[in-house]
């Protein structure tokens, strides 16, 4: 069977992903509590998307582009790793090793899409449209949703404070206000009912 060379390399690029299934997050499943990975994060983050566009400070966004944004944005923790949130970490070494992620997964698409995706995955890393900071929103909100729903059980693993909470989601606000006061709330709920530490 002859296999034109772009569909091997679209085809390889597809089974090289299905790692991403491996990659463990903090962050648990609200059923089970067993920890979520980062195929099933994206692919939440793709459904906020599209049914909290509306939301957006900028109503006009490119949701299709913004759904590709959440479905790419994590790809680079196949060699990279996740980093929890909440641990201290060198935020320049993170960056060094997601850019030599980057090179190597997406390099291996056809160049067409080896640009797009790359040129996507950067947009989502630098918040600066309104696509990139509402999939940034949503990447912040939905962890926030699972800690609250299994009445806190990674915040409260791994002692983490209200200050902490508020410190990394506080951007949420800069992709939706509406999403961002709703986090507020389900921030100071979560506090009220001991899910969360205050402080």
């Amino acid at each position: 069977m002859h296999v034109p060379d772009k569909l091997q390399q679209q085809i390889s690029f597809l089974i090289e992903v299905d790692a991403l299934k491996q990659v463990f997050r903090k962050a648990t499943l609200i059923k089970d509590l067993r920890a979520e990975n980062d195929a099933e994060h994206s692919w939440h983050l793709a459904m906020m998307v599209i049914l909290l566009s509306k939301y957006s400070n900028d109503t006009e966004i490119d949701v299709l582009r913004t759904v590709k944004m959440a479905l790419i944005h994590d790809i680079v923790e196949i060699d990279a790793g996740d980093t929890f949130c909440y641990s201290p970490h060198d935020r320049d070494q993170k960056t060094a090793k997601e850019k030599e992620a980057a090179n190597r997964i997406f390099g291996s698409l056809p160049d067409d899409q080896a640009r797009e995706f790359r040129l996507l995955w950067e947009e989502f890393e630098e918040m600066k449209t309104s696509e990139a900071r509402f999939a940034a929103a949503v990447d912040r909100l939905q962890p926030l949703l699972l800690s609250f729903n299994t009445q806190g059980h990674t915040w409260l693993k791994y002692s983490v404070t209200r200050s902490q909470v508020i410190d990394r989601n506080q951007h949420i606000e800069k992709g939706s206000e509406v999403l961002w006061e709703y986090a507020k709330q389900l921030i100071d709920e979560s506090v009220q009912r001991g899910y969360l530490l205050d402080g």
